[in-house]
């Protein structure tokens, strides 16, 4: 007869106190644990101390506010995800913005000017991304240089005035439908599909798992025959894909292409990444997290609106969060090193 202490478990049974123990261990090791816990907080946080926050319109704002941002936060994961950087990813979707616009403007077919906008941000993305695997260039540096020629093309290009979009091609992603009080972009389902794809591609393909071993080896990555400098331009080509879809929703957004819109964008959509748990130092992310960083930045800033807080201080908020952030990243890494 078997032992009673060997037999193990039966079937049915409850699992020991130990793998409960172990279970639970896992699951708060998970890093999209702390910010889906950090986003829980900040609604709970303000929804009592404010009247106003938790209210169907307050929530339709939260949503409209976090899609661009959102879609820039996605092609910037990407880029964080191969341990680069890209600080014109803002400036490059003003600039598809400007370019759709004022092509209709000038009498232009709406669908061309759309196709025109979205080839703009490809070719943009893609350009920082060869300059960064043909000359080597530190991603900082090209991504700098980018959004100083970018932002100076935008004014140039709409001579540093604005252009009105009336056509509903370029505004439809401002368009929607009321679920429960709640307003719904179809911006809103743009970034949902775009989320779902990128997510299905960073951890169902191949080419997902050469991005994370990119970011996080790249000479080991090299060794085993992943192409690096080809996984690292696609990652640009992708962002700028990403960085044109931002455009058109940021025209549905607020339909007006403003050549100083959005100049916070590329701080904003790098602080959603990093609150995401995406690490700065690549390799360790994912699009899920992203997408409840831009949710925790919408939050946030609506929050602290709602409560009268002045815009410093809400920006003094966020920066200290993504210090925060970047040190719990920085102890994790350590911890696994030893």
């Amino acid at each position: 007869m078997t032992d009673a202490t060997t037999a193990g478990t039966p079937p049915g049974a409850p699992a020991p106190e130990s793998e409960r123990r172990e279970a639970l261990g896992r699951a708060l090791r998970n890093p999209l644990v702390g910010p889906l816990a950090a986003l829980i907080f900040a609604i709970v946080i303000f929804t009592l101390t404010t009247d106003t926050f938790a209210t169907p319109g307050n929530a339709s704002l939260i949503l409209q506010q976090s899609i661009v941002i959102g879609t820039l936060a996605l092609g910037q994961t990407l880029i964080i995800l191969t341990a680069g950087i890209d600080l014109a990813n803002g400036a490059i979707a003003v600039l598809g913005t400007i370019v759709m616009a004022k092509h209709v403007i000038d009498g232009g077919n709406p669908l061309v000017a759309l196709l025109l906008g979205l080839t703009i941000t490809v070719v943009l993305g893609t350009i920082s991304g060869l300059l960064v695997t043909r000359l080597g260039l530190p991603p900082f540096i090209v991504t700098l240089g980018m959004l100083t020629v970018v932002f100076a093309l935008a004014r140039l290009y709409s001579e540093s005035r604005s252009y009105p979009v009336t056509d509903p091609l370029l505004r439809v992603w401002g368009q929607g439908t009321n679920i429960g009080g709640v307003r719904i972009t179809w911006g809103t389902l743009l970034l949902i599909v775009v989320f779902a794809v990128l997510w299905f591609a960073l951890t169902r393909t191949a080419w997902g798992r050469h991005v994370y071993a990119v970011g996080n080896a790249p000479e080991a990555a090299r060794l085993v025959g992943i192409k690096v400098n080809r996984t690292i331009l696609s990652v640009y080509v992708a962002a700028g894909a990403l960085y044109g879809l931002a455009a058109w929703q940021a025209l549905g957004r607020i339909p007006n292409a403003d050549p100083n819109a959005y100049q916070t964008a590329n701080l904003d959509s790098i602080t959603a990444v990093v609150i995401g748990g995406t690490s700065l130092f690549g390799g360790r992310g994912s699009a899920v997290g992203t997408l409840i960083g831009a949710l925790i930045v919408g939050v946030l800033r609506s929050g602290l609106t709602q409560a009268g807080i002045d815009n410093l201080y809400q920006d003094l908020a966020t920066g200290v969060l993504v210090i925060v952030a970047v040190s719990l990243d920085q102890a994790s890494r350590r911890r696994a090193a030893r």
